[in-house]
């Protein structure tokens, strides 16, 4: 199974973020404000595109480049769960 189509960059240009997904054909959302709690909203394409609904728990990864990439924290556990049982069925 393949788990990066099931991220969501968010690449910050002063207090707006743009999301864009992290597959072979860019999608763009649209552009968000952050509030004054640190808070924005996924865009609804976004959210339908990968079925993130309202209390989902979310992972949210950073890299040197300044790129924030979401996740839903159900997708990296099944990740998580196949690598650990793979490397269990080679010892």
């Amino acid at each position: 199974m393949i788990y990066h189509t099931c991220i969501v960059k968010m690449y910050c240009m002063n207090s707006e973020v743009m999301l864009m997904t992290d597959n072979k054909s860019k999608s763009f959302y649209g552009s968000v404000k952050v509030g004054e709690r640190g808070q924005i909203v996924i865009p609804k394409k976004a959210r339908d595109e990968y079925d993130i609904k309202a209390g989902d728990s979310l992972i949210v990864f950073g890299d040197n480049k300044k790129v924030i990439k979401i996740m839903k924290a159900d997708m990296m556990r099944d990740f998580a769960l196949k690598v650990l049982e793979e490397l269990d069925n080679n010892e």
